[in-house]
């Protein structure tokens, strides 16, 4: 018990002279050590990338969750080291309740029908957006979490160790000080003997110490190099997944309109033909034209109109790396598979986010946004 007291005791003597030091220091009383600019600058750069991770973090959950509620529940799961539940996005939730409302109204409607089509993509657009939440939280949020959590606060300790280890140098510097000044008195004493001798050991001691912290401090802040790198990494994969899953929102648009735009109902008090005019113009593609199928409005039966071949003229021909699978919906396009190269090409008044390709003989429509165009 007494060990204790006394130790309680010393902390507290030596967090009061601290203490004392950094006021006198603030108030340009007292001379402060000041560390070497190389380390200063060390310094300086963590304190800013702590800023700034933990800027974009917070921002980034807020882009990926804009509901305060799920982020706190999230933020709660996670200190609890639990798993999250799978919960369903709006997406997801807005294409059930589409089905639903078409089985109330009528699958066999046309706005029954057509909301069975628009509820099952919305489906597909919410799950490829769950799917793009959870890669970016272990590849981005993660890392991210990891650093501020761990590595920052080891660096956070050594920083204070430091700054204890410099106060506690510059108190021995300043009883040194008043050591020599009482040392040129002219009536020298043994006791100011004793102090000087004292004083000089302190200062000695202080200094090793100061030495070998600024030398552990100075190690671990040159680790931020590396989880600068690491971060980078992080921030590919992050813009990876992102671009993932445009391009799948954006295929998953194209088929819905493809869809949606394939067959027009005629309302019930002109006929009920439906006419399914091909959306994509074969005039756009080199070679032979698809026959159209044409609605005659007397006998209310399709009869085939055999088209011309037309020469159209071919601009900005280009190679092309294809990025994703891509399985071609009608005879108009042209099936892709990642990684492979392509010659394409476009035609004047052609969809812009279109190209045509070409690869041996096989030629066809292909989606710009699966595709990196090389010079």
């Amino acid at each position: 018990m007494d060990f204790n007291v006394k130790r309680l005791a010393s902390d507290a003597g030596v967090f009061f002279t601290r203490a004392v030091q950094f006021t006198e220091e603030k108030l340009g009383q007292a001379e402060k050590t000041e560390l070497d600019p190389h380390l200063e600058n060390l310094i300086s750069r963590a304190d800013g990338t702590k800023i700034w991770t933990e800027k974009i973090l917070r921002q980034t959950e807020v882009l990926l969750q804009p509901n305060p509620s799920a982020r706190i529940e999230e933020f709660i799961y996670d200190k609890l080291d639990k798993k999250l539940p799978s919960r369903t996005t709006n997406a997801e939730l807005l294409g059930q309740y589409m089905l639903d409302a078409a089985s109330d109204f009528g699958p066999t409607t046309t706005y029954g029908s057509t909301l069975i089509t628009v509820g099952e993509y919305q489906k597909r657009l919410g799950g490829a957006e769950r799917e793009f939440l959870q890669t970016s939280a272990a590849n981005f949020l993660a890392p991210l979490r990891n650093f501020l959590e761990e590595d920052w606060k080891m660096i956070a300790k050594e920083k204070r160790l430091l700054e204890n280890r410099r106060l506690d140098l510059d108190i021995c510097k300043a009883r040194m000080k008043k050591a020599k000044l009482a040392e040129t008195r002219l009536l020298n004493s043994t006791n100011d003997t004793v102090f000087h001798l004292q004083a000089e050991h302190e200062l000695r001691v202080a200094q090793t110490e100061f030495d070998r912290q600024a030398e552990t401090t100075r190690l671990l802040l040159e680790g931020i190099s590396s989880t600068h790198l690491k971060h980078l990494h992080c921030l590919q994969e992050f813009a990876e997944a992102q671009a993932t899953y445009f391009a799948q929102c954006h295929h998953f648009m194209q088929e819905l309109q493809r869809e949606l735009n394939g067959c027009a109902t005629v309302g019930p008090l002109h006929s009920s033909a439906v006419v399914c005019p091909n959306p994509i113009s074969s005039a756009l593609l080199p070679g032979p034209s698809l026959p159209g199928v044409v609605v005659s409005s007397d006998s209310q039966k399709p009869s085939t109109l055999n088209m011309q071949q037309k020469q159209v003229p071919v601009t900005g021909t280009r190679r092309a790396k294809v990025l994703y699978d891509y399985d071609a919906h009608d005879s108009s396009e042209l099936s892709l598979l990642a990684d492979e190269f392509i010659t394409v090409y476009t035609v004047p008044g052609m969809d812009p986010d279109w190209l045509l390709g070409e690869r041996g003989n096989d030629k066809g429509k292909v989606p710009v946004t699966y595709l990196e165009l090389l010079s």
